[in-house]
Parts: C-alpha cells; sequence; structure tokens
C-alpha cells in the first residue's frame, strides 16, 4: 500500500511536472498560492470541528476536507516550483525564502513528511474518532509548520 502512494506520488509529480513546463513562473506561484489557500481552508474546517467548537463535529464535513488535504498534498505541487518562481514575478509575490531552491533534499523531506500526515489524516479522518483526528489533525499541521518556519519568509 505504502509502495502505491510512493509510485502515485512520483507519477503525479511526473504528470505536473509536464503541466508546469508550460506554466509561466508567475502561474505556477499562483496555482501553489491557490492550492496551500484552499488546503489552509480544509484545515480550518477541521479545527473548527475538533478544536475550537467539537460539539459541531460532522463526521462527513471532516473527511471531506481530509479527503481535499491529502488529494492536494499528494497533486504534485512541488512541481509548480519551477524556475524563476524563487522571486515575485508578474505580479505575483512568493514567500519562498531562497533557502527552499538551495535544500533540495530537506524539502524533499519535509514535503514527504507532510504527505504523509495527510494522507494519515485521510485515513483517521475515515473512522470518524473524534479524538483521533484531532490528534492526527495536530501531527498534520506540525509537519506544515516545519516547513513553514524553514522555508517561508514572514510577511
Amino acid at each position: 500500500m505504502k509502495i502505491k502512494h510512493v509510485l502515485f506520488g512520483l507519477a503525479a509529480a511526473g504528470l505536473a511536472a509536464g503541466a508546469s513546463a508550460q506554466a509561466k513562473p508567475e502561474d505556477q506561484i499562483k496555482f501553489r498560492k491557490a492550492g496551500y489557500a484552499f488546503m489552509s481552508w480544509n484545515m480550518g474546517k477541521i479545527k473548527q470541528q475538533v478544536i475550537d467548537n467539537p460539539g459541531s463535529f460532522n463526521k462527513d464535513q471532516v473527511l471531506a476536507a481530509a479527503n481535499v488535504i491529502a488529494a492536494t498534498a499528494n497533486s504534485g505541487m512541488g512541481a509548480l516550483y519551477g524556475p524563476g518562481t524563487d522571486k515575485d514575478v508578474g505580479g505575483q509575490k512568493t514567500r519562498v525564502k531562497p533557502e527552499f531552491f538551495q535544500q533540495p533534499d530537506e524539502v524533499r523531506k519535509l514535503a514527504l513528511a507532510f504527505i504523509k500526515e495527510a494522507n494519515e489524516l485521510q485515513k483517521v479522518a475515515a473512522t470518524g474518532d473524534a479524538a483521533a483526528i484531532k490528534t492526527q489533525f495536530g501531527k498534520t499541521g506540525e509537519s506544515c509548520k516545519a516547513c513553514h518556519d524553514k522555508f517561508r519568509k514572514d510577511e
């Protein structure tokens, strides 16, 4: 099962790489910002139901949000960090630090950790166990934060 996820991720990255080769740097920045914004919104939906207001817990909504997070994590977004996307371009601003482009092994390690946690969040959300979802939500959020702390500029 894990090999399937790795192979799927590599295939998705390859397809996305082909697609990003056709996208201008400013479009790559725009697309990746949109993907992260949509994941953030869905993380917020889960947070609302398992942390902020657990009385509002709705298994189907949490699972739908977890599905989006896992799908986006596995979509090959790494291909949207092509040449020319390391700086603001064409009206699109980026908050990526230059070190992101200089440390591909560290980026890969953090990305794979996020994918792992996002996939686990999806599995746990399918159980409907709010306490387990809350725990896994924290792990998923920490994997996001690890990359932000290392490679994202403050506004």
